[in-house]
């Protein structure tokens, strides 16, 4: 699996450029998101169960078992999560319509 989501990256990535190239941004966003999930996939995949493996001792690795919260954490940050995230997305679908225009020197003014 962490091959297959390595091999999707390493496609996504120069697709991404290509159409940056022929003009297709919207594209080229997506794509380069997809590199981003499928880099940050095929490194969870590889490494787990170990978060975090310890080079002096195996033994010593954070795993996913050890690494997670208690239920009483995992239930409140649920709620936070459910609050905020639909306010962190509408936040950033504006500031990314609001700033979708490119400029130029043509819309820098002359020093008079």
């Amino acid at each position: 699996w962490s091959a297959g989501a390595a091999g999707a990256a390493a496609l996504a990535l120069p697709a991404a450029v290509a159409l940056n190239v022929a003009g297709r941004e919207g594209w080229a966003f997506a794509l380069s998101g997809v590199t981003i999930a499928a880099t940050v996939a095929a490194l969870f995949l590889a490494l787990f169960p170990d978060v975090m493996p310890s080079s002096l001792d195996p033994r010593w690795s954070l795993t996913a078992e050890n690494a997670a919260s208690g239920p009483y954490t995992l239930r409140i940050m649920t709620w936070c999560a459910a609050l905020a995230t639909p306010l962190v997305l509408l936040y950033q679908g504006w500031t990314y319509w609001v700033f979708r225009k490119r400029i130029g020197t043509q819309h820098i003014a002359e020093n008079q």
